[in-house]
């Protein structure tokens, strides 16, 4: 009786680019009508919204700086890719329309792996209304790297930058805060592997957020349409980072109130139970993807409009800007200057 030999699984370096490439285009959905010219020549060609204004982000996620391949899976990384530039279009007050992915690969990359990264791609690209139009393959000396361009699309006067708010605007944040933190934060502590999982449910939905951020496309593109925030910017360096850029970029200081600060309950309770002041841990850690935007009295009308369409994403007021340029958090009446937030460099 003989013992069976373990195969190692198949690698891309097995597999070859030009299979590789066929093979990605085999798991993608029918690309719409929209895209002329698709995967498979020099360029893609697109036919874009008429009247519309065209808006390009691009975003890389690096391996052993966004992700960890201990922590995450395939498929989650994939997923991450795209929403991290959706989130910044979403910011923008414009709707998603194509990407473009660029692969940086290990040789020694399993092909599953690849067929991971592709499906949490698609996956939020069916739930977003992105359609992948091309991208590149290309071999990595060291980690793993996935680059992704989104282009969306505008009507003009519907644009929304950091810039755009005024002292006595009124500051808003979408959904929760801390949870995509205290998610890494715990798996960095107790988790031995991909299974890895805490009892508590609210707390493995923080570890949700942390792989799969969900971009709030569908109110950044109501904030945007109806013209309910005059500045806005996504999450994804944290509140704090997100209060300074708006107000450096508008002119202004700002004032945040800690007690109206949305946190995530499992993120409070984590970060709590380690002697860490949860409304800092929260506003400096990053990855939440929510939307901080700005609003002028005259806009809070349009604003219940965002509200009673956001599809129960809460919309929270947090603080104002202030024609003090100091960046304030305000514990009650016992003011601190507002902490700094994640920066690479």
């Amino acid at each position: 009786m003989t013992t069976p030999v373990s195969v190692p699984p198949a690698t891309i370096a097995d597999l070859g680019e030009r299979a590789l490439i066929e093979r990605i285009r085999a798991r993608l959905p029918a690309a719409p009508s929209s895209l002329i010219v698709g995967i498979g020549d020099d360029a893609a060609v697109a036919a874009m919204e008429r009247g519309a204004l065209t808006v390009l982000t691009t975003d890389a996620l690096v391996e052993g700086v966004h992700f960890d391949r201990r922590y995450s899976s395939a498929v989650d990384v994939g997923y991450k890719a795209l929403s991290v530039n959706v989130s910044d279009v979403s910011a923008m007050g414009a709707a998603p329309r194509l990407a473009l992915l660029s692969l940086i690969l290990p040789p020694d990359l399993p092909v599953a792996d690849v067929d991971g990264l592709v499906d949490g791609f698609v996956d939020l690209g069916r739930a977003t209304g992105v359609t992948l139009a091309g991208g590149n393959i290309t071999r990595s000396p060291g980690p793993l790297v996935i680059d992704v361009t989104v282009i969306g699309t505008v009507k003009p006067r519907r644009v929304l930058t950091r810039g755009g708010g005024r002292a006595g605007d009124q500051l808003f944040v979408s959904g929760s805060i801390g949870a995509a933190a205290a998610g890494l934060a715990w798996l960095r502590e107790q988790a031995r592997d991909l299974t890895s999982a805490p009892d508590d449910p609210l707390l493995m939905d923080c570890l949700l957020k942390h792989r799969r951020p969900e971009p709030r496309a569908r109110v950044g593109a109501l904030l945007g349409r109806t013209r309910a925030a005059v500045a806005c910017m996504d999450l994804s360096d944290g509140l704090a980072d997100a209060v300074r850029q708006i107000a450096r970029a508008s002119g202004t200081g700002a004032r945040i109130e800690s007690a109206r600060l949305p946190l995530h309950p499992a993120a409070r309770a984590y970060f709590s139970a380690r002697g860490q002041d949860p409304v800092l841990a929260s506003v400096t850690g990053g990855d939440d993807y929510e939307l901080l935007f700005a609003v002028t009295a005259r806009a809070r009308g349009r604003l219940k409009t965002v509200e009673r369409q956001a599809r129960g994403v809460p919309l929270t007021r947090i603080g104002e800007l202030t024609s003090d340029p100091v960046l304030v958090l305000d514990h009650g009446g016992s003011v601190e200057p507002l902490p700094g937030g994640f920066v690479h460099f």
